[in-house]
């Protein structure tokens, strides 16, 4: 499989991300807790300077405890003020501006010596599509001051939102970068469905999330499904099939349609609290491998 979607208009929101970062004090990035690396995109390192920096790891509730706390320390031992947040209930909000304020400490300090004081601090919220930056910034303002949606690329044009006398936030559109390196960036972007569906092939996803979950997280689709697990992906997905009743006209399996219940499931955490990467201290070689083998395949 390859994966790689970069429509025009992202190109031209980077642009426009470029030009108002001066205008910013603190860059917040969001990212999903699902794949906190995949989603979070390269180039806002490059477009974000020496600013300071939060990220949110967004839908922790979605993803395995265990490895929330993992990533979150990873992140925070990469320089970054970090937080674990769940945009849609509101969960971790509130730690927000403290970790906004904490970013910006040593600018706050430069204020105050220079005598400006009670300048609010200016953040960009960055992200790429999917990611729920819309929901957050209206969970967190209280309103719905950004429009939301469950389609990648819904947020267009440049929205400022002011949160108290202290912070400022300005919304930007979800952008992805030109081109994945690593096709597993791209397999895992189109799991969670920060790439539009409509060009995926759901049976070859469906078939490398069967092998992560066998692998890691034994157990899961026999829970779900009432399956016996097979080491094999397809005799899983068959299976599955044969539960779910999904059916082609003479009666041959429609492997398709049971591919697209498993993603759903998979991004309705129905098939439990699933991680789909590790932080890289603690990644094996035999995730690399595998995933690498089945992508290929």
């Amino acid at each position: 499989m390859h994966f790689q979607w970069y429509p025009g208009h992202m190109s031209k929101a980077k642009r426009v991300m470029q030009e108002d970062m001066k205008l910013i004090d603190v860059v917040i990035e969001l990212v999903d807790a699902r794949i906190p690396l995949s989603s979070k995109n390269p180039d806002i390192n490059q477009i974000a300077g020496n600013k300071s920096r939060v990220i949110l790891l967004n839908k922790y509730d979605l993803s395995d405890d265990v490895q929330n706390q993992k990533w979150k320390e990873y992140f925070e031992s990469q320089g970054y003020i970090a937080a674990l947040v769940n945009s849609k209930k509101g969960d971790g909000i509130r730690k927000v501006n403290d970790a906004v304020i904490t970013a910006c400490k040593a600018k706050i300090e430069r204020d105050r010596k220079r005598g400006i004081l009670n300048r609010p601090l200016r953040a960009m919220v960055v992200g790429i599509p999917n990611v729920g930056k819309s929901t957050f910034i209206n969970s967190i303002s209280g309103k719905a001051s950004a429009k939301t949606g469950n389609k990648p690329g819904v947020t267009k044009g440049k929205q400022w939102i002011k949160l108290n006398k202290s912070i400022e936030l300005l919304d930007t559109p979800g952008i992805l970068w030109p081109k994945f390196e690593d096709q597993r960036v791209g397999l895992h972007l189109a799991l969670i469905g920060s790439i539009r569906d409509d060009i995926l092939n759901s049976y070859s996803m469906s078939l490398n999330l069967i092998s992560f979950l066998t692998m890691y997280y034994k157990g899961a689709l026999a829970e779900r499904y009432g399956i016996i697990e097979s080491e094999d992906a397809v005799e899983n997905l068959a299976a599955i099939a044969k539960k779910r009743g999904c059916l082609l006209k003479g009666g041959d399996l429609d492997l398709e349609k049971a591919s697209g219940f498993l993603v759903d499931d998979f991004r309705n955490a129905k098939l439990g609290k699933v991680t789909l990467e590790f932080p890289p201290e603690i990644e094996s070689e035999v995730l690399v491998e595998e995933t690498d083998n089945s992508i290929s395949e």
